[in-house]
């Protein structure tokens, strides 16, 4: 007969840890969801800002190395992240390619400027420091003039803020959600073994004696739930590279390493900060109450 009860309390206790272990798994897991997306989108973000080309038009009598000069000084900045030289020549091809036909027998000549076409590193896109660069650049003088679409960048900084903003909101709120409820599982199986919290009190073991097997469970089912979490977010990176070659072109290591090192920290943090004070509850409630807490 009391190996049979031993039994049924172990199948209860396995359960307990296994569905605390679910439930932390399932909280975190939809956290390091919203860690990706927010990855993502902060690299699609710099993809798009980097894609910003500022054109700089050259005198036609510049010299070859005053344009080299030029190129050379533009590589050494650390605002640029890439620079191409486009003689008078390749932008008449490009214009006759996008027109389909050829212009320059229509005019006679040549109408056109060589150009330097400068990509920006995504920190100096945005409408401020674009505009000190372009007065930057009118100081050369083989700069004639300097040119790109302040509409388009006003209207990616602007729509970049307030996706920015909408995530962090979103995500603060998800974490609250996200240590409510696995609060409310780790008091649940807390509040299993509240009997057995008290006897020990009452023999005279001290609180901190108490309460250090409850926190290392604790912390031990938020790694491995946590671990858990990981592989299923390499497993879903994975699945959406598959579906979405592009992806792999926002693929970071070292911000993947950040997200699964936080996922990691927020396991065992809520879940010590919640088994103390679930186990401190009990602790201090009076023995009469037990039956209705």
């Amino acid at each position: 007969m009391a190996r049979q009860e031993d039994k049924i309390i172990g199948r209860r206790l396995k359960s307990s840890y296994i569905s605390t272990v679910v439930s932390i798994t399932l909280v975190l897991f939809v956290l390091g969801l919203l860690g990706l997306i927010i990855l993502h989108a902060q690299k699609l973000s710099e993809h798009v800002r980097e894609s910003i080309a500022l054109a700089a038009y050259i005198d036609d009598d510049a010299s070859t190395s005053q344009i080299n000069n030029l190129q050379k000084a533009l590589d050494e900045m650390p605002a640029v992240a890439g620079v191409r030289f486009i003689s008078r020549e390749e932008a008449a091809e490009d214009l006759t390619m996008e027109l389909g036909e050829d212009f320059l027998d229509f005019l006679g000549y040549n109408p056109l400027s060589a150009s330097m076409v400068i990509n920006l590193k995504a920190a100096y896109t945005n409408p401020d420091s674009l505009q000190m660069f372009e007065e930057k650049l009118s100081r050369y003088r083989i700069v004639t003039d300097v040119d790109y679409q302040q509409s388009l960048v006003h209207l990616v900084h602007k729509n970049v803020r307030r996706i920015g903003i909408a995530l962090f909101a979103f995500s603060f709120l998800l974490l609250i959600i996200a240590f409510a409820l696995i609060n409310n599982t780790i008091r649940l199986s807390v509040f299993s073994k509240r009997f057995l919290i008290k006897s020990m009190q009452l023999v005279g073991a001290t609180q901190g004696f108490i309460r250090r097997p409850f926190i290392v469970r604790g912390v031990i089912q938020g790694i491995i739930g946590a671990g858990i979490t990981i592989l299923l977010l390499l497993l879903s990176l994975y699945t959406g590279q598959q579906q979405i070659p592009e992806l792999a072109m926002f693929y970071d290591t070292h911000m993947l390493l950040v997200l699964f090192a936080a996922v990691l920290l927020l396991g065992v943090i809520i879940s010590w900060v919640s088994t103390y004070f679930a186990v401190r509850k009990y602790l201090n409630i009076k023995t009469d109450f037990l039956y209705y807490y």
